[in-house]
C-alpha cells in the first residue's frame, strides 16, 4: 500500500480536497488535532492546543488512526496530516517534544510508513475561523513555513498543490500519485 500525506497550513483546503479524494473512491484518514480539539472543547477547554498535553493526545490518536488503516486493502492511502505536522506544530507553539513525540517521529522515519512524496498544499490567501481553528491568516503564513521546514528537514520530497478549484487540485494530487 502507499500511503501519501496531505498537509499545509490551517485553511488551506485539506479537507476539501480529502473529501473529494473519498467521494472519487479513495482510502483516507482524517487529521486528527481538529477531533482533538473538539473534544476537549466539549468537554470544557477552549483552547486546548495551550497546554503541551494537547500534542500527546493528537500523536496518540494519529497512532490509533493510522494502526486502523493498515487493515485496508487498498494500493493507495491518502493521510491529512502526519506526526510530521504534530512535530512542527509543537514547534511553532513553542512546547519540546516529548518523548512519545520523539518515539513516533523516529518510528515514521525507521518503519518508512508514508511515500517521501509529501502533497503540502499551499494557503488559499485567507484563513476562514473555526471553533477548533483560531488562527489569523499572518500566522498561518508563519505555521505554513514552519511545516515546510519540519517535512524539508526530515527529507521529504514537497509536492506543492497551488491554489485553484477542487477539481484543479485534485487533479494535481492524482497526476503526482501516478508519477
Amino acid at each position: 500500500m502507499k500511503r501519501f500525506i496531505l498537509t499545509g497550513t490551517p485553511g488551506s483546503g485539506k479537507t476539501a480536497l480529502l473529501r473529494q479524494l473519498e467521494m472519487d473512491g479513495f482510502s483516507v484518514v482524517e487529521e486528527a488535532a481538529t477531533d482533538v480539539i473538539a473534544l476537549s472543547q466539549a468537554r470544557g477547554f477552549a483552547a486546548p492546543w495551550k497546554s503541551p498535553s494537547f500534542i500527546d493526545a493528537v500523536v496518540v490518536l494519529q497512532r490509533l488512526r493510522e494502526a486502523r488503516s493498515a487493515l485496508e486493502h487498498v494500493d493507495v492511502q491518502v493521510h491529512d496530516r502526519s506526526v510530521v505536522c504534530t512535530a512542527a506544530l509543537a514547534d511553532y507553539l513553542g512546547f519540546p517534544y516529548s518523548d512519545l513525540l520523539k518515539g513516533e517521529l523516529e518510528r515514521m522515519r525507521s518503519s518508512e510508513i508514508f511515500e517521501r512524496k509529501v502533497f503540502f498544499l499551499r494557503n488559499l490567501g485567507f484563513v476562514a475561523p473555526t471553533e477548533a481553528r483560531r488562527i489569523t491568516y499572518e500566522e498561518a503564513l508563519r505555521f505554513e513555513a514552519v511545516h515546510e521546514s519540519a517535512y524539508r528537514e526530515r527529507g521529504y520530497e514537497l509536492t506543492f498543490i497551488e491554489p485553484g478549484s477542487i477539481t484543479e487540485r485534485v487533479a494535481a494530487v492524482l497526476a503526482a500519485i501516478a508519477e
